[in-house]
């Protein structure tokens, strides 16, 4: 028999905790999480794509790129902090 390790335990026991929280949520809160992350997933992806055209590039291009790039990333994560606490708000004024 294998013993147990403290990894399998620490995971175990965030998955518990995980869906103890989730069947806290509402429905009007889930989809705005939901938008939160795809808009967050949606600017890293166009991120990662203008990185990867800088570095095909040199010089001031790749510079202008790069910052282009990293604007992008920063203006979803900002997006994205505004549906969270937008689905915050949404569990504040509809608890369960």
């Amino acid at each position: 028999m294998k013993p147990i390790r403290m990894t399998t335990v620490a995971v175990a026991t965030l998955a518990a905790a995980t869906l103890g929280l989730a069947a806290c949520n509402n429905k009007a809160d889930d989809a705005t999480e939901k938008q939160a992350d795809a808009v967050e997933q949606a600017s890293d992806n166009a991120a990662d794509a203008m990185h990867d055209q800088a570095d095909q590039m040199t010089g001031a291009a790749s510079d202008a790129m790069d910052a282009k790039a990293d604007a992008v990333k920063k203006a979803g994560e900002a997006k994205s902090d505004a549906l969270e606490k937008k689905a915050d708000n949404e569990v504040k004024q509809n608890p369960q």
